[in-house]
């Protein structure tokens, strides 16, 4: 093995070579694949040659894969495997860490590209890490206390107006079954111990607050993780995996293409319950996933 890591960005974002992920991994090349994830959030692997089956595979590697998706179907055939591309909702492009509505959401994500259009579809991802470390301290101590309720109950910014019966067909497949969970505004990392900011899309309330005081907290927050400093911006070419640490990134597709096909095949590493700085585990208010996900130890 001749594994070789690159930074891409200060904050966030490393390229892997010399390593076939293609093929079963030995326990040094496994080993050193999670530690370049722990230490830069987010991981490029250029020209792999994947299906379905070894990305699958591949993600195996680092624990049990998770089921599609909750409430959204799979491809047809590959239970593990969820479809994102331009025939599933451009418009529901919005900064999120992934399915962060369940109790226990997935700890890392990989991304494989499918089709890529000659110009646009980026991906955006950021390092909730890099945002915490910003915060003033004042803030820093005040998201320390603070715990949100996440939920998949929500409209993506676009009112019910402006959406087709395509488009409500598949939010109301989104909503099929309601999902609300309180984790921790700052989440401790299971591995490395660092401190991330864990709201993003999904989150809408702070606990014991109403929407309006919740909203600007949550806003101003957010600023920190999108900050352009803590984004790697992956532009998508042919025969590419991306791996990111669901439990401290965030991420946005850019609707920047046109309309011209896009399919990136994903698959999910089933997650831990967060935990908060008091130690203190995040609790479900509504909603079952046990179809969904195992819970990581």
């Amino acid at each position: 093995m001749s594994l070789e890591i690159t930074k891409i960005t200060a904050n966030i974002g490393a390229r892997v070579s010399g390593v076939d992920i293609s093929r079963p991994l030995d326990a040094a090349a496994a080993s050193a694949i999670r530690e370049a994830l722990n230490a830069h959030k987010a991981l490029v692997f250029d020209d792999v040659h994947l299906d379905d089956d070894s990305q699958q595979a591949f993600v195996r590697h680092f624990g049990e894969v998770t089921t599609a998706h909750p409430t959204v179907s799979s491809i047809a055939g590959a239970p593990n495997v969820l479809p994102v591309d331009s025939e599933r909702g451009r418009a529901a492009n919005h900064w999120h860490t992934d399915v962060t509505f369940v109790l226990n959401p997935p700890q890392a994500t990989t991304l494989r590209s499918v089709t890529v259009p000659p110009y646009g579809g980026e991906t955006l991802i950021a390092s909730s890490a890099a945002a915490y470390r910003q915060l003033p301290e004042p803030l820093r101590r005040l998201a320390d206390t603070l715990w949100a309720e996440h939920t998949n109950d929500y409209d993506y910014a676009v009112p019910d107006e402006e959406i087709d019966a395509e488009q409500a067909a598949q939010r109301a497949q989104f909503t099929s079954i309601t999902y609300r969970t309180v984790h921790p505004v700052v989440r401790v990392h299971p591995l490395t111990g660092e401190r991330g900011l864990f709201i993003g899309g999904f989150a809408q309330r702070i606990a014991g607050l109403p929407p309006a005081e919740s909203r600007r907290i949550l806003d101003l927050l957010q600023a920190y993780v999108t900050r352009p400093e803590n984004v790697l911006r992956h532009r998508w070419s042919p025969n590419q995996l991306v791996v990111f640490d669901n439990r401290i990134t965030q991420h946005y597709a850019v609707d920047n293409y046109d309309g011209l096909p896009r399919r990136l095949h994903r698959v999910t590493l089933a997650g831990d319950v967060p935990v908060g700085v008091e130690g203190k585990e995040s609790h479900s208010v509504t909603g079952d996933a046990s179809h969904y996900t195992s819970v990581a130890a």
